[in-house]
């Protein structure tokens, strides 16, 4: 199953440390398994984005083998990729870039032709194969129809697809230089949420997070500062962490303010399951 990772520490910019392949509960092990590829995206302080991906497995990418990558940012989102659609090119591999957004997935969408011809002219935000990165031109195409609400823009787009389109899973993370968005959808594959106090629970430990099988990332100055995590899996013992409800929308803003709502509280008009897709795509929801 491909990893999201989402981290906001808004409006603190903060250097976090992240292992993609030579660390232990590192990319490396997730990527054995999601054999892909790999992304990395974050701000500058001038809040423009910066993306970091190959469309590889990591383990066979010395890129990715030299060192550990720290960066400074108030979001930061990584992705470990399975492919479902699109072959292993750059533009296929999470996380993309539209109007100076990122966004990962994790799910599979069908009716790509019918999803093209409703994104009219925003098919020109395409550049690869997948149905992930037209599910994000859906939701840049309706946040401008919103007048710039990204929450409005990303319910309207999964909305429409859960009402138009074969699905399985919509799961994603939006970020901007300042605030991060998290949708699950319908309640195929989980996704947590950690609202980290300064120094987790006991007030004194930086973040230190790394999954049984996926992203590792670190960052000592959250001992002092409070921060929201996404992630498909729960990174650490931290009591805190939840589960987010199957069509709850989360949004943090720039004050790190959390707010949620259930965007679709019924499941899509045309549901997938595993037997329904490919075994590639399968694949790529199972990890197997």
């Amino acid at each position: 199953m491909c990893r999201l990772f989402g981290l906001s520490a808004a409006p603190q910019r903060v250097k976090a440390t992240f292992w993609l392949v030579n660390a232990p509960d590192s990319l490396e092990q997730q990527s054995r398994r999601e054999p892909d590829g790999v992304g990395l995206g974050t701000f500058t302080a001038e809040g423009k984005p910066l993306v970091e991906k190959q469309p590889i497995a990591a383990y066979r990418d010395a890129d990715f083998t030299r060192e550990a990558r720290e960066r400074e940012s108030a979001t930061f989102v990584a992705h470990v990729r399975f492919a479902s659609t699109g072959g292993l090119r750059p533009d296929n591999t999470h996380p993309f870039e539209q109007h100076d957004r990122l966004f990962a997935h994790n799910g599979v969408v069908q009716g790509l032709p019918e999803l093209e011809a409703e994104l009219g002219d925003y098919r020109a935000l395409v550049h690869g194969d997948t149905d992930s990165e037209r599910f994000f031109a859906l939701i840049t195409q309706r946040t401008d129809r919103h007048g710039g609400d990204v929450s409005a823009g990303i319910a309207d787009a999964a909305r429409w697809i859960a009402d138009n389109l074969p699905v399985y899973a919509l799961n994603l993370i939006l970020t901007t230089a300042t605030d991060l968005w998290a949708l699950r959808y319908p309640d195929t594959h989980e996704l947590f949420v950690l609202e980290r106090d300064p120094g987790g629970p006991d007030g004194t430990r930086h973040l230190e997070h790394g999954g049984r099988t996926g992203i590792h990332a670190a960052s000592a100055q959250l001992t002092d500062h409070p921060a929201v995590v996404i992630a498909t899996e729960r990174m650490d013992p931290d009591p805190g962490w939840r589960a987010l409800a199957p069509g709850e929308l989360l949004h943090v803003d720039g004050a790190l303010r959390v707010r949620s709502e259930i965007i679709a509280n019924s499941a899509p008009r045309h549901p997938l399951s595993l037997a329904d897709l490919d075994p590639t795509a399968a694949a790529s929801q199972t990890g197997q």
